[in-house]
């Protein structure tokens, strides 16, 4: 099986403008390079030079913020859907 990560509007460019993209289970850090190894350009998009995701990417592993779960290291298992929420500002 394989966990579903759903791709916000302003990053579809990235993914040929699939909205969910299909990979493989694991760590959210190796989802997330995973998804970066199919689709060039998100690690650039959704991490700073410190290797840290930007403050201004939210992400959600099944319904639930990784700050309040292991952050990265969140295991993410076979049929979850992980989704990058960008931050909105204004006012």
């Amino acid at each position: 099986m394989s966990v579903t990560v759903r791709i916000p509007t302003q990053l579809r460019e990235l993914s040929g403008g699939a909205a969910e993209v299909a990979l493989v289970s694991g760590s959210l850090a190796d989802v997330l390079a995973a998804l970066d190894a199919a689709h060039p350009g998100f690690q650039g998009r959704l991490f700073g030079d410190d290797s840290e995701l930007r403050r201004f990417v939210n992400v959600f592993v099944a319904d639930e913020d990784i700050r309040f779960l292991d952050g990265l290291a969140t295991e993410v298992a076979d049929g979850t859907t992980v989704s990058i929420v960008p931050a909105v500002a204004g006012g």
